[in-house]
């Protein structure tokens, strides 16, 4: 059985351990069992979670996440079919079914009501996005372009087209888009390139000489500007937490952070980081970060360290839906080498919570649970405690 589960550019593998889990040495299961028991009360353990059987998933179907819906595009029908279901209870009959048009890949986001789902070619550009409604499925709109979400404003861009991941780089115009129509509001020029990042009611955009534009998603007004330093500017750099950028670059002595406030992009502190690998993303109103001696928080605001985790190398980050104000999902081994541990990272650090049999594969944060495969024609979802 061949199924492909993608949840877009900021849902799928992470961007920092593409594969799966490396191999963890006895004394790692050991230390990660010991770990859980003494953060949970010793005794008690781990939370053993009871799953929710979702629906059947049709051979080379892609399952999406979109809010509170659990999507299945089933291409082997003619015309492919879109079902969705409730994430929290997958196990029942599809809420509603629509038909599709075929396409190599999809991509869902939800945009206050309505779900904005993006139509992929095969060199993974978007060729159309289609607005729908959350609640029934009805079709909106459409727009012969790629279509993100700030909040529960869309905005449609051009992305510039790639053999690989389009990465969330802009070229020509970037265009407000009704909710309510599709139709244009306002139209913002683009010179060159740029990195576009969607937050909730505003638009980051970084050209590629550095210059960096806030504008507000429901008029193009700008908000702020500021000149930022050459880096290597991509969907996950810079990142925003709350009124604060902060941007991975080079500088004199080595890599640094540096930190500016919203909306102006005044700087307001630099901190130099190790060289190599380093993963940035927000969680729960910290940037969490990641490098090849472990996991660490700090303040977007100040710069100041707030926990740091040696042995968090050895976790995969499972990317969640709101990175922002809600803590990192990760999944490890457990002590018998089969078994899957959870954690949760955020304000204050990391914490063991659940532990799920062995077999899943592929788990992806849907909504409040997490969606695996358990080796048949279904998929299982697993709830996360509220923290």
């Amino acid at each position: 059985m061949s199924v492909l589960i993608e949840l877009g550019d900021d849902r799928g593998a992470p961007l920092d351990e593409p594969g799966p889990p490396p191999p963890v040495s006895r004394r790692w299961r050991v230390a990660l069992l010991l770990v859980a028991c003494a953060l949970l009360g010793g005794a008690t353990g781990p939370a053993y979670l009871t799953p929710q059987v979702g629906p059947a998933v049709p051979a080379g179907a892609t399952v999406l996440g979109a809010g509170p819906l659990l999507l299945v595009v089933d291409p082997g029908t003619n015309p492919p079919t879109l079902s969705a279901y409730n994430s929290g209870a997958p196990n029942g009959p599809p809420r509603w079914r629509v038909t599709v048009p075929s396409a190599a890949g999809w991509f869902a986001e939800a945009a206050g009501e309505l779900l904005l789902l993006v139509e992929r070619d095969q060199t993974r550009g978007a060729r159309m996005t289609t607005a729908r409604s959350m609640r029934t499925g009805q079709l909106r709109w459409g727009r012969r372009e790629r279509v993100y979400a700030a909040g529960d404003v869309p905005v449609a861009v051009r992305e510039v087209r790639s053999a690989s991941e389009p990465g969330r780089r802009v070229e020509g115009t970037v265009r407000g888009v009704d909710p309510a129509t599709g139709a244009t509001r306002w139209s913002v020029p683009v010179p060159s390139t740029a990195v576009l990042r969607a937050l909730p009611g505003r638009l980051l955009l970084v050209q590629d000489d550095g210059l960096a534009r806030l504008l507000d998603a429901r008029d193009g007004t700008e908000r702020g500007r500021g000149q930022l330093p050459p880096a290597d500017y991509g969907p996950d750099n810079p990142q925003v937490v709350g009124g604060h950028l902060v941007l991975r670059h080079p500088s004199g002595s080595g890599p640094a952070l540096t930190g500016y406030d919203l909306p102006g992009l005044a700087q307001r502190w630099r901190l130099p980081v190790e060289p190599g690998e380093l993963t940035l993303r927000p969680c729960q109103g910290l940037l969490c970060g990641q490098d090849e001696r472990g996991r660490w928080a700090i303040d977007a605001g100040t710069g100041q360290r707030r926990w740091t985790w040696p042995a968090g190398t050895r976790w995969r980050t499972v990317a969640g839906a709101r990175p922002d104000i809600e803590p990192l999902v990760l999944v490890g081994l457990a002590a018998d080498g089969r078994r899957v541990l959870v954690a949760t990272v955020g304000r204050d650090g990391h914490r063991v919570t659940a532990v799920l049999p062995a077999g899943l594969t592929d788990c992806r944060r849907v909504g409040a649970g997490l969606l695996c495969r358990d080796g048949t024609d279904r998929v299982t979802v697993w709830p996360l405690a509220a923290r």
